[in-house]
């Protein structure tokens, strides 16, 4: 065995390396803890300091109408030093847009069409009630469609009138009520042009454009142009996206892409590096913004927000159906108590699931196939496999614009079990809780081109079906 020699000289300059860094390394730790402390408390006062005078409350409410709102501690400061959550907290999202022809106040000028008013004080356009839960490290978005029928002031209205005929108290009292009695702890009123300038100043958005979307309106000086496919959006174009309902869908469909707009947003725009860019922001957008939100508790909901992985965010649709066949005068979104009553105990930790019926059970569970890889017998492959492993009620729908390469089992009805359930059945896929797919299903499978090449377990064997039901 031969034994390489090392210089003297060498391994004294060896052992001198070695040694040095021993006391230089913690100190170099040292150092860097200390500059990272530093760096966040500055962060901190920073931000602390830059919005101490920004005016985020911009209404009035009465002491009846505060305690609609609860005032228990949510945030906690640790050894960062930036306040982060201590609480689950539910806020409300109101989004208004009002034109010159709907403000009676006093006179404005006519401008020889209906302009849009920065106010707060009319018809809540979207509504959305915003779960941040830090014990569970989930976000769930609860998309309230703004025909939903319900009973304001004793009459039975759409709920977007709540916000025209008492504000933000009156809307959170509508949405608890309508939700089985969920708290509403904050609430948030954004102006319509507000949110075209906070997606400039994010950089804009990538979003999936799933269709051409064309619409003029002369008298609003309204022009919607945008061309299907991957698109970066700035505010301008953003806002034309979010307010586009001119499809047979409507309102409904103006709410999925609302949810596809905003999972584009939190995972793209909502980085912790944008938490030191609020006071800019913030700055730009502070006349549009009408909020009792802290600028401490503003700051841990987005530093919340920006670190969310994306199977953690959870985007849902109030349950419910069309009223008639969309022909009556006055058109609602009916809502389904009992599927609402499960919604919210299973994603806001309000009252008890009802096990009259098992919503997980493979029999039960009624399945869309939307493909994206326009491929005829990939969509008839999984037909045979879903029957051939027990889901009876499966259909196919429309095909899926953007060709997808995961693919996605959206839960469309907030069954996030059932839809575990068949991703195990499957064995690949991604699970999403949104409501995205096809409103007439439980959950929609959005066929990716992992499908094309997938080769299933074995001990399923597949038959020809003569025939697939077809359902849009």
């Amino acid at each position: 065995m031969s034994v390489k020699k090392t210089h003297p000289q060498k391994r004294s300059q060896n052992s001198s390396v070695k040694k040095k860094p021993k006391g230089l390394s913690w100190l170099l730790i040292s150092l860097g803890l200390t500059v990272v402390s530093l760096t966040s408390a500055a962060a901190g006062a920073f931000i602390a300091v830059s919005l101490s005078a920004t005016p985020l409350q911009q209404s009035s409410l009465t002491p009846e109408e505060e305690e609609v709102f609860s005032r228990n501690e949510t945030i906690s400061y640790k050894s960062l030093r930036l306040p982060e959550l201590s609480r689950p907290v539910n806020v409300l999202v109101l989004g208004t847009k009002v034109l010159t022809s709907e403000i009676d106040e006093k006179p404005i000028e006519d401008l020889g069409y209906h302009a849009l008013v920065n106010s707060f004080k009319g018809l809540s356009d979207t509504m959305v009630l915003l779960r941040f839960d830090p014990l569970s490290n989930k976000l769930s978005l609860l998309s309230i469609p703004r025909d939903t029928q319900t009973t304001i002031n004793y009459e039975l209205r759409k709920i977007n009138e709540a916000n025209y005929y008492g504000g933000p108290a009156l809307a959170a009292e509508t949405v608890s009520e309508l939700l089985g009695g969920v708290p509403v702890d904050r609430y948030v009123r954004v102006n319509i042009q507000g949110v075209e300038k906070v997606i400039d100043a994010l950089g804009g958005v990538n979003v999936y454009v799933p269709k051409d979307m064309k619409y003029t309106d002369h008298s609003q000086h309204l022009y919607i142009d945008l061309k299907e496919g991957e698109q970066h959006l700035d505010g301008e174009k953003a806002v034309a996206f979010l307010r586009f309902r001119h499809d047979r869908y409507g309102d409904i469909g103006r709410v999925q892409r609302q949810q596809m707009f905003m999972r584009a947003l939190v995972e793209q725009a909502l980085k912790p590096q944008t938490l030191l860019r609020i006071p800019e922001i913030l700055s730009i957008i502070s006349s549009y913004i009408d909020t009792n939100l802290t600028v401490e508790e503003l700051v841990a909901l987005s530093g919340f927000a920006s670190q969310t992985k994306r199977s953690n965010v959870q985007m849902l649709m109030l349950p419910g159906r069309f009223s008639g066949d969309g022909k009556q005068e006055v058109s609602y979104w009916l809502p389904n108590p009992y599927q609402i009553k499960n919604m919210v105990a299973e994603y806001f930790d309000h009252g008890q699931l009802s096990f009259d019926v098992e919503p997980s059970n493979s029999n039960n569970l009624k399945i869309a196939i939307q493909d994206s890889t326009e491929d005829p017998e990939a969509v008839q492959r999984m037909v045979n496999y879903l029957r051939e492993a027990g889901y009876r009620r499966v259909f196919v729908s429309d095909q899926w614009p953007q060709t997808l390469q995961t693919t996605r089992i959206v839960a469309q009805n907030g069954d996030d079990l059932g839809a575990a359930t068949l991703r195990a059945d499957l064995g690949l896929g991604e699970v999403l809780v949104e409501s995205t797919g096809n409103l007439a299903s439980d959950i929609t499978i959005v066929l990716g081109q992992d499908w094309q090449d997938y080769v299933p377990d074995s001990s399923v064997k597949f038959k020809e079906t003569t025939s697939i039901n077809h359902q849009l």
